[in-house]
C-alpha cells in the first residue's frame, strides 16, 4: 500500500517496452490529458482478461473517453511476447506495456496484492491532466470494478475542467487616477 504516498504527488515518468517491443514513456501532464494507468498481475488470466477488454469495451463505448479525452495503460510484468499475443488475441486498442524488470511497479510503488498472497497487485492509478496522481484503486480479487473507477473519476475530472473554462477570469482593477 506504498503506492498511497503518490496520491497527491507528481506521477513519476517511465519508459518500457510496448506489446511490439517498441520505447512507450508514461510522461504523466505532458499533453494536459488525464491518464488512467493500470498494473495487473498476468495476461491471459481469467481476472486480467476481463479486466483489459472491460477497459477496451469502455474507450468504444464511454463518452469520457472520446476525442482524446483520456489515456489508458495497461502493465503487467509479462514478457513482451507475451503481451503481444494478449493483445492481438483480445483486441486491445491501447497500450500493454511490459514491465519484465518492475521498472513501472517500483516507481508507482506496487507491491504484492491481496496482502501478500499474490505475487503483483491490481491497482490502477488516475493522473489528471496535470501530471498528478489524483487516487488509485487497489483492488486485487475485485477487476471489474477497475473500469468503473476510471470512468467516475474521468468524469469527476472533466466536470473540473469544464468549470475552469467557464469560470471568468479575474482582472486587476484599475487604481483611481491612474489612468
Amino acid at each position: 500500500m506504498a503506492w498511497k504516498e503518490l496520491i497527491g504527488a507528481t506521477a513519476p515518468s517511465v519508459t518500457l517496452p510496448n506489446y511490439n517491443g517498441e520505447p512507450y514513456t508514461i510522461n504523466p501532464g505532458k499533453d494536459g490529458v488525464p491518464i488512467a494507468l493500470f498494473f495487473y498481475p498476468k495476461s491471459g488470466s481469467y481476472g486480467c482478461t476481463k479486466e483489459a477488454c472491460q477497459f477496451r469495451d469502455a474507450l468504444a463505448e464511454k463518452e469520457v473517453f472520446k476525442d482524446d479525452r483520456a489515456v489508458i495503460i495497461g502493465v503487467s510484468p509479462d514478457s513482451v511476447e507475451k503481451q503481444k499475443a494478449f493483445v492481438e488475441k483480445q483486441k486491445l486498442t491501447y497500450p500493454v506495456l511490459s514491465d519484465e524488470k518492475l521498472e513501472a511497479r517500483t516507481a508507482y510503488k506496487v507491491g504484492k496484492g491481496m496482502m501478500g498472497l499474490a505475487d503483483y497487485a491490481r491497482v490502477t492509478f488516475i493522473i489528471d491532466g496535470k501530471g498528478v496522481v489524483r487516487d488509485a484503486l487497489d483492488a486485487t480479487m475485485n477487476y471489474g470494478a477497475h473500469s468503473k473507477f476510471v470512468i467516475k473519476w474521468l468524469e469527476k475530472l472533466q466536470k473540473e475542467k469544464e468549470t475552469e473554462a467557464a469560470a471568468p477570469t479575474q482582472e486587476t482593477p484599475t487604481a483611481p487616477g491612474s489612468n
